[in-house]
């Protein structure tokens, strides 16, 4: 259980993401951060990427256009994580999705995801009780993936983001629960070639998403949500019919404005008025550092590796890499996967590189579900 007042509520939870030294305290904060987070095992096991891996469960999170590549017709997939458990034993991020493919060129895809972020004592500005809650935020996710071609699909989708951070209690200024709406748009390349005899898979994914509205919990709070530019490569060598490998990479760049430096008497230093509307800030978070070092720092870097033998064993790891001057997490990623007929269980376990991360030790746990059939 924790006590925090209800003015510095928003700003913990975004915090709880990103732990590290600001460059000039310029790091980009967002509000429901909780939707950068990856949901599932697979992903968590590789370093945080998906967006030109081969399709699985989790690719409405990831590039939600791969389903129209999936080898699979349909499933269902339950994962949880406990989150920051070196902070607090109460958060988790809990997510189920599923989809299914009408016929060899398209598929629809639903998720759910839904932090729980644990209880919470309110005080007021003098440290006095006021009540317990506990905040919550979810988003339903909704996407539809067509092949635009033999080798290259597309996909599109819509979600619904509410976020719970105060139960309605006021101090000073009345507060309500956030909701917003938002889209994604990706596309993914698939092309079989080969080396040496042997077949093997290059992929290229792109996805745009949460390109949507602000979030609103009061009148003066109205902080962007993080739409995210995701684009990455992947290859897949098949060495026999029991033996494959997978390496993929990902970039990641938040399509947010840089937050303004200001100085003793709150002149503005560097950057620009953030009070602008979501296409300005989308367009100005390309070119709105203080130099172009400052736009490098604020692309993220995720690599993986999968090892499956049979289809029925999968052996995992992966490095994520962000600026130390932009967050500063920096991680290795391991796991594993077993397929049993019709289901899969997934587990992924993330190491810190550098010491007293509140990400250390996080663990996800994954359950997914088959159901195959023919479609026309």
């Amino acid at each position: 259980m924790k006590k925090i007042s209800l003015l510095t509520l928003l700003l913990i939870i975004t915090a709880s993401f990103f732990y590290a030294q600001n460059y000039e305290e310029l790091k980009i904060t967002t509000g429901v951060p909780f939707l950068t987070i990856n949901p599932d095992a697979r992903g968590g096991s590789m370093g945080d990427i998906g967006a030109a891996t081969s399709a699985d469960l989790t690719s409405i999170f990831y590039n939600p256009a791969k389903y129209s590549f999936s080898e699979k017709n349909s499933g269902f997939l339950i994962s949880y994580s406990p989150w920051l458990q070196k902070i607090t034993s109460d958060m988790s991020i809990n997510y189920i999705s599923g989809f299914f493919k009408t016929n060899e060129n398209q598929a629809f895809a639903m998720s759910l995801k839904y932090f729980r972020i644990g209880q919470i004592d309110f005080t007021d500005v003098n440290g006095d009780f006021i009540t317990a809650y506990s905040p919550n935020e979810f988003a339903l996710t909704g996407a539809y993936s067509l092949k635009l071609g033999n080798n290259f699909s597309g996909a599109v989708g819509l979600k619904v983001i509410y976020s719970n951070l105060t139960g309605g209690i006021s101090q000073g200024e009345l507060t309500h629960a956030g909701v917003a709406v938002a889209g994604d748009l990706a596309f993914y390349l698939h092309q079989p070639i080969t080396i040496k005899n042997k077949d093997a898979i290059f992929s290229w994914g792109i996805n745009l998403s949460n390109i949507g509205t602000k979030i609103s919990y009061g009148t003066y709070i109205r902080p962007f949500i993080p739409s995210n530019l995701r684009t990455g490569i992947a290859f897949k060598y098949i060495f026999d019919e029991f033996n494959t490998l997978e390496f993929g990479i990902d970039l990641n760049k938040l399509m947010v404005p840089t937050p303004p430096t200001y100085d003793d008497n709150d002149s503005l230093v560097n950057g620009s008025n953030p009070d602008i509307n979501v296409t300005e800030g989308i367009i100005r978070s390309f070119y709105d550092g203080q130099d172009f070092t400052e736009e490098m720092h604020e692309i993220m870097l995720g690599t993986g590796l999968e090892y499956c033998y049979n289809q029925t064993f999968f052996l995992r790891s992966g490095l994520f890499y962000e600026s130390p001057y932009k967050g500063g997490r920096r991680y290795i990623t391991t796991g594993l996967g077993f397929r049993f007929n019709v289901f899969n269980i997934d587990f992924s376990y993330l190491i810190p590189i550098y010491s007293h991360s509140p990400l250390e030790a996080t663990l996800r746990f994954t359950l997914a579900f088959y159901f195959d059939k023919n479609v026309q």
